[in-house]
């Protein structure tokens, strides 16, 4: 990313890149009050389900205390936490530890001078883990496309709107708010394997199978959105 910053805009970006844990406090005041930062994006979690599940105390000991230590760090205005849907009615102990680190952000929102808020993410397309470069994959090596279940559903945003959104919530705001892109319909993972397999000139089921392997440990068929009690203070943003 260093490297890709200075390839396209050189000498008129003025950039600084470290290298810390948010698990480390001392590092994390070391560099706060030495460079004083006015906007602090927090995205540093482990975020891959069945991984965590596998090791649930790496998860809250990055996920909530790398939170924790963020939060407690001085910064002078403000701060954005990165969530995701599955903080929603959590089934699995990454959705849990979000939701966590939900409450500690609206938490700190509530005691703190500085201004908190949480971004609630879907699952974005391109991105590390992603189940459509996984999918192409699959496809070129011949098959088996490998589908959880046939009737498990995901919402889905792109890179950009990921991106857009994280910095419309960093404008807009609003102290102890939970921003949450309108992110239409989910989709259907089957459909989704089936058209990707038909876009590259095949047929499912006859040049590329559909495989269906089972749920993962911690999965839902279906995220949602929004708590029954948020709805009243939930922000939703197109």
């Amino acid at each position: 990313l260093q490297n890709e910053l200075k390839d396209r805009y050189g000498s008129a970006l003025n950039s600084l890149i470290l290298i810390g844990s948010v698990r480390d406090e001392a590092r994390l005041e070391e560099i706060f009050t030495q460079y004083h930062p006015s906007i602090v994006f927090h995205a540093a979690a482990h975020k891959h389900v069945p991984l965590m599940e596998d090791s649930p105390a790496e998860a809250v000991k990055n996920n909530v205390f790398g939170t924790l230590n963020v939060a407690n760090a001085p910064i002078n205005m403000e701060s954005s936490g990165l969530s995701t849907d599955k903080a929603v009615n959590p089934t699995n102990v990454m959705g849990a530890t979000k939701r966590v680190t939900e409450i500690i952000i609206r938490h700190m929102a509530s005691i703190s001078k500085t201004r908190f808020m949480a971004v609630r993410f879907g699952n974005v397309l391109g991105s590390n883990g992603s189940v459509v470069p996984l999918f192409k994959k699959q496809i070129e090596s011949g098959g088996p496309v490998c589908v959880t279940h046939p009737d498990i559903t995901r919402y889905f945003m792109t890179i950009p709107e990921a991106a857009q959104l994280v910095l419309q919530a960093g404008g807009m705001a609003e102290s102890g708010a939970i921003y949450v892109l309108d992110m239409g319909k989910p989709v259907k993972i089957d459909d989704l394997a089936r058209n990707m397999i038909r876009l590259m000139g095949y047929t499912p089921d006859i040049d590329i199978m559909v495989k269906y392997v089972g749920l993962r440990p911690g999965e839902k068929l279906y995220e949602e959105l929004i708590l029954d009690d948020e709805r009243d203070r939930l922000i939703t943003t197109a």
